[in-house]
């Protein structure tokens, strides 16, 4: 299932992270782990945040593919489904035949 996982990570953990190497490299295990669709990053009301969409192959990975973003860089997470501009038209499409 194609997922988007939206993190925002606590500023003085990041700081620390972005000075000691660790947050580049917990960015880039991340992302050699849910080979993305599409990762951007950015500031979402006020704290550095990231939006990865992947494939989900199997939910009960979450909380591996989470943790280091909770334990070392103190992050709010949230994970939920998404769907492409395409599939959007047809599940409307669907909605609208039934």
């Amino acid at each position: 299932m194609r997922v988007m996982l939206r993190a925002h990570l606590d500023t003085a953990a990041s700081n620390e992270g972005i000075k000691s190497g660790a947050l580049p490299q917990a960015v880039k295990r991340l992302l050699e782990k849910v080979r993305p669709e599409a990762a951007y990053f950015g500031l979402h009301e006020g704290v550095r945040s990231c939006w990865i969409v992947f494939d989900l192959q199997d939910s009960a990975t979450m909380p591996s593919l989470s943790w280091e973003l909770f334990q070392d860089f103190n992050a709010e997470i949230e994970v939920g489904p998404v769907m492409t501009a395409e599939e959007m038209g047809k599940a409307l499409g669907a909605l609208q035949s039934s």
